[in-house]
């Protein structure tokens, strides 16, 4: 059985296809587009699915869409009369929901199908079913609380539920107009980061601050004590005039959100070219402070109604590492699971995976324990592609290999290493990566400034040989898709100062030698040069989605201060 997983018309569009339940592909859209955070239908990613199952689309037996036009069909009526929504608002999301129930008719124009029908079944499942699926049935816990938690999808932002070997239960939602996700976008926006997916740079300056503000941002958001919460509407203008998004040329922007209310209460807004004070600094502390709280109230609540151990988590605000590596502190949950595409993108594996799982009954598969899914290319297209650009290079003999690396990364060198299949998520997880050396105090501001071309606050990620989490971290745990920050050890801290953040935590991603074996083998032969099992690692790109092919690489490579380029057995120095 073949069931393509589709996010479409939706930002971080992506395809995903699953042969039995097992996943063989998976990629966004951004990744061929080379548009951050591209919305439309995933044309190219569907056809790189295919290519890696080595089927056509008529081989296909089911295709899975995250969303559902008809959820909720009649309370989205209600409210948009209710609020008397512009007749532009309403036609523009008309117009969007449309599309979204059209993608047979897409399949069969991009596919040229012509007069044939299509085998496959396309079935739409509810945006947030779909990011519970994407978190549980990919987990390896038989039975666990659910928790998604975004903006909106389908006109939820968060739903609770409780999945059970190949079933989820839903417990309950929280609607439109409140969602916590764009209380935190709502704020991103005030502190003048405007673009679709800025909410992590509020997230990487709140350690900057402090959250002195924490009472008055209290008063945008209730706590409910049925573990749910409500916006105070008066600071939002979405509930009048709806969120205003736009999917021109696949670039996905949203409109302003807050109200005078929020400018009343907080003052001016800052302008994007505009410099940070320590009022935004203290702002984003307070923010960031705020929307833990609600999380924690969440899950907690979530908790006591199970009485479960375990807890999985997908959606957006899953995204926020800060959160993610308070959950064991903060909360009664021992065990915890957070997809390695947990955003939006990740809902084309959710919606497979319910399918086969929830519709079909189909038992459960192997779990998702890395999330390398994505292109991959060998050592002898690297090296047909860099002679046709007269590129020199070595290949150098295995036993040298990684000596090499080490002697240019204590060098003060910045790597770009690309290796076997691309990560599939919004992180470099050791597949597409920049790495350096993290005891050099300067190589945040080298890559930041000379490669990156990035705010200078926004911090590198420790990559960390799984062994030695707990001789580094306050908290010993398996972090392997980067997606907790946790306390460093005081005494470790000067150690490792390039990925060591403000406030003494690091976004951490633990290394495990059965799924990245090369990875872990770089940085087990830095750990034998200088006793630091730690490499400093982000994403292989500059304002840019994450490359994807070793064309790509070497063009990223040559137009910045990188100083090696490391693609499988092949090298190649400035």
């Amino acid at each position: 059985m073949y069931i393509l997983g589709l996010n479409a018309y939706h930002g971080d569009s992506a395809a995903c296809i699953y042969k039995d339940g097992e996943i063989i592909a998976a990629s966004e859209e951004e990744r061929f587009r080379r548009i951050k955070h591209w919305a439309g239908f995933p044309t190219m990613a569907i056809d790189f699915c295919l290519q890696e199952a080595g089927i056509s689309i008529q081989e296909v037996d089911f295709i899975a869409v995250s969303r559902d036009p008809k959820a909720n069909f009649f309370r989205k009526v209600f409210t948009a009369f209710k609020n008397r929504l512009s007749l532009k608002n309403m036609l523009n999301r008309a117009q969007n929901l449309k599309k979204a129930s059209s993608i047979e008719q897409e399949i069969w124009q991009h596919f040229n199908l012509a007069n044939q029908s299509l085998k496959a079944k396309v079935v739409n499942v509810e945006h947030h079913r779909s990011h519970l699926a994407s978190a549980f049935f990919a987990s390896a816990f038989d039975e666990s609380a659910i928790l998604s938690i975004d903006g909106f999808g389908d006109f939820s932002s968060t739903m609770l539920a409780i999945g059970k070997g190949n079933q989820i239960e839903v417990l309950d939602t929280v609607s439109y107009p409140h969602s916590l996700g764009l209380f935190y976008t709502t704020l991103t926006q005030f502190l003048g980061f405007p673009h679709y997916g800025d909410e992590y740079k509020v997230m990487g300056l709140a350690p900057y601050g402090v959250p002195k503000y924490a009472q008055k941002i209290r008063t945008l958001i209730q706590l409910k004590p049925n573990g749910l919460f409500e916006l105070n509407l008066k600071y939002f203008n979405h509930p009048k005039n709806g969120v205003k998004m736009a999917w021109e040329d696949g670039v996905p922007s949203i409109e302003s959100l807050f109200t005078k209310s929020l400018t009343d209460l907080l003052g001016l807004p800052r302008q994007s070219d505009e410099a940070l004070t320590e009022y935004h600094k203290d702002i984003a502390a307070s923010v960031q402070l705020v929307c833990e709280e609600v999380i924690f109230h969440i899950l907690n609540y979530l908790h006591q109604k199970t009485g479960l151990n375990s807890i999985c988590i997908a959606g957006g605000v899953a995204q926020n590492s800060v959160a993610n590596g308070k959950l064991k502190l903060k909360t009664q949950f021992k065990n915890v699971y957070i997809p390695p595409a947990g955003h939006d993108a990740g809902t084309a594996l959710g919606a497979a995976l319910w399918v086969y799982n929830q519709i079909e009954q189909k038992p459960r598969t192997s779990p998702m324990v890395h999330g390398y899914f994505g292109s991959r290319f060998d050592n002898s297209y690297i090296e047909k592609m860099l002679s046709s650009r007269k590129i020199a290079y070595t290949k150098p003999a295995s036993e040298e290999f990684y000596d090499e690396i080490v002697s240019a990364l204590t060098g003060e060198g910045v790597i770009g290493w690309f290796q076997g299949r691309a990560e599939f998520g919004p992180r470099a997880l050791g597949h597409r990566s920049i790495l350096a050396d993290p005891r050099n105090p300067n190589a945040k501001d080298i890559i930041n400034s000379k490669i990156k071309r990035r705010e200078s606050f926004r911090p590198f990620a420790p990559s960390i040989i799984a062994e030695f989490v707990k001789d580094y971290f306050e908290q010993d745990e398996s972090v392997p898709f980067m997606e907790k920050v946790l306390q460093i050890k005081a005494h470790k801290r000067k150690e490792i100062p390039a990925v060591t953040h403000m406030d003494g935590t690091g976004r951490l991603q633990s290394v495990h030698q059965e799924t990245n074996e090369r990875f872990y083998n770089l940085i087990s032969a830095f750990n034998q040069s200088t006793g630091v099992p730690i490499l400093l690692n982000t994403s292989f790109n500059e304002n840019e989605p994450i490359v994807n092919t070793p064309e790509e690489a070497l063009d990223c490579f040559l137009r910045t201060k990188m100083d090696m380029l490391v693609m499988e057995d092949i090298i190649i120095r400035k």
